[in-house]
């Protein structure tokens, strides 16, 4: 047991002490100049993306990157309110999982527009709509086998990552510029953006309010995920059987909000678990800093990147007219 933990340590020490000193120079940079902590983070990890195949790093990386992730926003549930909810409204919750099925089927149309294969405007329009490289991995898996799967799978995490890390530096400034409330830009942010780490970077650069906001906006589009699967396993008879589930940190997130809007979480637990959740965040963007290579951004297929920037083009004119049209 011992022996297993120190194994365990040794391999993740390298790539976690890397991100936890970029997490503190992003936060102290924050303090003393302004800006969001959690741009400093990426922007400072993009630097250090040399190190990324260092073997003495890449499991620490990757723990970084997606476990703490995880952990982060599942704690983020003890930060949501019931007036918080009711600031969003439950129409913004029902439209965005109507933005959800209008950008899956703008995947399936592009695709045919672009001469694609349905398989893939719904595997890139799912991971648009949902979270992400995340949502396109679970998509991929229960698509019917082709010999290029694999490739259109990279292909569309590379791409959708690259756009949600640009959503995740210029949104903010743009809902900012439009005049619009934190609660509003939190929605649109949660809404819009693709990655479940970047639509947290995002939120919280805008303040906190935001942050929760688009967290939970965020965790109502990740819930649709198995809904999405479904609807593509329905679409291909041939497709393989898989098992669909809710991911364990939208679970914690559901709870943990249902716990601390009964009163049953001390005060000072809640906030000192806030505390923790906001560092692991921190931590988790730096390591996604590091693994982020503008390389392999500018690799994207013309063809497969334009069907994703109209994905992406389409889904933010969807939301930022039902905000500006109908409200909040």
């Amino acid at each position: 047991m011992v022996s297993s933990i120190k194994y365990r340590w040794e391999t993740l020490s390298g790539g976690l002490l890397l991100t936890c000193v970029i997490a503190a120079a992003a936060t102290f940079l924050s303090e003393h100049y302004g800006a969001p902590a959690m741009l400093f983070a990426l922007l400072i990890g993009m630097a250090f993306h040399f190190l990324v195949d260092d073997p003495k790093f890449a499991a620490g990386l990757e723990f970084s990157a997606k476990t703490l992730l995880r952990i982060g926003v599942g704690l983020l549930g003890l930060r949501l309110t019931v007036g918080d909810v009711e600031s969003v409204g439950l129409g913004a919750v029902a439209a965005t999982g109507g933005f959800v099925l209008a950008t899956l089927g703008c995947g399936a149309a592009l695709s045919f527009l672009f001469g694609r294969r349905l398989a893939f405007g719904l595997l890139a329009g799912g991971s648009v709509a949902i979270c992400g490289a995340s949502a396109a991995l679970a998509i991929s898996s229960v698509l019917p086998l082709r010999p290029d799967r694999e490739q259109d799978t990279l292909f569309v995490v590379i791409g959708v990552t690259a756009l949600s890390t640009l959503a995740m530096i210029a949104y903010p400034v743009l809902f900012q510029s439009l005049g619009l409330s934190d609660v509003e830009s939190g929605f649109l942010i949660g809404a819009t953006i693709h990655d479940v780490a970047q639509v947290v970077g995002a939120g919280y650069s805008v303040g906190d309010e935001a942050g929760v906001i688009a967290t939970f906006i965020k965790m109502v589009r990740v819930a649709l995920l198995p809904v999405v699967m479904i609807v593509v396993m329905l679409s291909f008879r041939g497709a393989q059987s898989q098992k669909v589930s809710l991911p364990w940190f939208l679970v914690m997130f559901i709870a943990l909000a249902i716990l601390t809007n009964t009163g049953a979480i001390p005060q000072p637990v809640n906030d000192a678990f806030a505390t923790f959740s906001g560092w692991c965040l921190v931590i988790a963007i730096s390591g996604l800093g590091v693994k982020t290579s503008l390389a392999a951004i500018f690799k994207v297929k013309p063809s497969y990147g334009m069907i994703l920037v109209a994905e992406t083009l389409f889904l933010l004119v969807l939301a930022l007219a039902f905000v500006c049209v109908i409200g909040l």
